[in-house]
């Protein structure tokens, strides 16, 4: 064998996923913010802000190591609009799960959905996720999909140091309440990160226009070897506003030391001071 045939059999690709989710855009609350609002079907919805880096580290991996980035998304159909934002970022496909049993499931019902999906994806060498979701904020998915696949797990991940495609090793740095700290996984390895990690690129007019014509295609749970008893929620949950609370307002008048004199009275006999 040639030095450069040699050379060429010791070059691996990556195959890296990013999950991606849909959710509320919390900038278009109401005027009376009222967070429920952007819970009911209809209304506005991006891309969970913190995929965005997830899908930027993608694809800095896969200009710098060569290979694949998919975007995985559980969601209804109007998910798939998540899922061409990630396309006109980049990503070279991109798949949306969705069955009507997934509809009120809860983060395990999701990451059973994830899990099986990449399973039928093939050989994952890297599962990217944001640091949590702007809706539910728990944070789990990632680390239920790493348990359901047994697949390393590196949480809250500042920045990758780098990757040895030859030993399947990889080198990161997590952010922890004590500061950083350097930690090695093999692959396949499953990472959440943080916004230090980089800034999202925005996507180019070429981009764009692809994703706009792009059909994404939609995965069931029957094509994904799975049940409806299988992703049946564990934990159930609703959403209610808090009660609402009455103000008194008193408006003091007099003199500046006058309307003090009086306040500060005031404030003795209800025992604030």
């Amino acid at each position: 064998m040639s030095d450069i045939t040699h050379h060429l059999s010791l070059i691996t690709y990556m195959n890296i996923v990013v999950l991606v989710k849909q959710t509320p855009d919390t900038a278009k609350l109401s005027a009376r913010l009222d967070g429920l609002q952007l819970s009911a079907d209809g209304g506005a919805r991006i891309v969970n802000p913190w995929d965005e880096y997830a899908i930027e580290e993608g694809l800095l991996l896969q200009s710098k190591y060569q290979g694949k980035v998919t975007a995985l998304c559980v969601g209804k159909a109007e998910a798939d609009e998540a899922l061409k934002r990630a396309v006109a970022m980049g990503v070279n496909e991109a798949i949306l799960v969705s069955d009507a049993a997934l509809s009120n499931g809860d983060s395990l019902a999701t990451a059973r959905a994830l899990a099986a999906a990449i399973r039928k994806i093939g050989a994952v060498d890297l599962i990217i996720a944001g640091r949590s979701s702007i809706d539910g904020n728990n944070a789990a998915t990632a680390v239920q999909v790493a348990a359901l696949l047994n697949f390393n797990l590196l949480t809250y991940v500042t920045k990758i140091e780098g990757i040895d495609l030859a030993t399947k090793t990889m080198r990161a740095i997590r952010a922890i309440e004590a500061g950083r700290e350097t930690v090695s996984s093999h692959l396949p390895t499953v990472i959440s990160v943080v916004k230090e990690i980089n800034s999202p690129r925005y996507p180019n007019f070429m981009n764009i226009k692809k994703a706009a014509k792009a059909v994404i295609p939609v995965w069931s749970l029957k094509d994904l070897g799975l049940s409806a008893a299988e992703v049946t929620p564990q934990v159930t949950w609703s959403l209610t506003l808090p009660p609402g609370r009455t103000a008194q307002v008193e408006l003091i008048s007099g003199s500046p030391a006058e309307a003090a004199k009086i306040l500060v009275d005031k404030l003795m006999a209800e025992k604030v001071i």
